[in-house]
């Protein structure tokens, strides 16, 4: 595996790993080159063995080692020192791995639709951090793929990919283009749309028949606002995660996760990796 040594953190050779805490810059640069950063070694084998390409891979020059079993083919290992790490980062690279990898074409709702028998619907959640953590709970807890409406934070940025641990790779993905007319087509693939909101008129989600069980499309809105009225208004039943002491919701992504386990408790048991 040749290792190239890099000493300058203006080097053009690593541009794809330039100022990566700038969520602008990041969301300007990544889509439009067809490029995701992967940080860690774990998420970066998740995505290889994913299908996805490797463009290049840039490491602490003391961590070269960590990938010395990888067929890396076309794609160059650059090395450089903590420093230059973080001076062309922006951030300290505590994990000492990052790579570059390219995009694939996303498939259809309609695709995502045929293939699952439950999924997440998200508005506007555009915190990486949560999108991340859903993806997560998602792919351990039951959930076949993920839907996005068109304001929706990207998956694949760096830190929805590092939160999620890789899952963003294994779990199907889709956007809905138009909002929310889209979920008429949610519901015309056989799901019903299930809309989580703390309103005290809304049904507990432990309440629901087996017949809105079978195929249930969970949406969910941003931490904060929650979900629009227009979003509400249309889905098929609004449920509710009774509280406690008087809570009256949790964070998207915990929110998320208890749901997931609740619509999928009475699958059969399954195993993890």
């Amino acid at each position: 595996m040749p290792v190239h040594e890099i000493t300058d953190p203006d080097d053009d050779r690593i541009a794809d790993y330039r100022a990566l805490t700038d969520v602008e810059l990041r969301t300007r640069w990544e889509p439009p080159h067809g490029l995701f950063i992967a940080e860690g070694e774990l998420v970066l084998r998740r995505a290889l063995r994913a299908g996805y390409p490797a463009r290049s891979y840039l490491v602490d020059a003391k961590r070269v080692d960590q990938l010395a079993d990888l067929d890396t083919g076309d794609a160059p290992v650059y090395a450089a020192t903590q420093d230059v790490l973080q001076r062309a980062t922006g951030f300290h690279v505590h994990r000492g791995v990052l790579a570059s990898f390219h995009r694939r074409p996303l498939p259809t709702a309609a695709e995502v639709l045929a293939a699952a028998r439950r999924v997440v619907l998200l508005e506007d959640v555009n915190n990486h951090t949560n999108l991340g953590a859903v993806f997560r709970g998602a792919a351990a807890l039951g959930i076949d793929a993920v839907l996005l409406s068109p304001s929706c934070a990207d998956p694949l940025y760096r830190r929805s990919v590092r939160v999620s641990m890789g899952e963003v790779f294994a779990m199907p993905y889709a956007k809905l283009d138009r909002w929310p007319e889209g979920l008429d087509q949610v519901r015309e693939a056989g799901f019903t749309v299930l809309a989580m909101t703390p309103a005290p008129d809304a049904v507990p989600i432990q309440r629901l028949t087996p017949a809105q069980r079978e195929r249930a499309a969970l949406l969910l809105g941003a931490e904060g606002p929650g979900l629009t009225a227009a979003a509400q208004a249309a889905s098929d039943v609004r449920v509710v995660l009774p509280m406690r002491r008087g809570v009256d919701s949790l964070n998207v992504a915990a929110a998320a996760a208890v749901a997931f386990w609740e619509l999928g408790r009475e699958d059969p048991p399954f195993g993890g990796e």
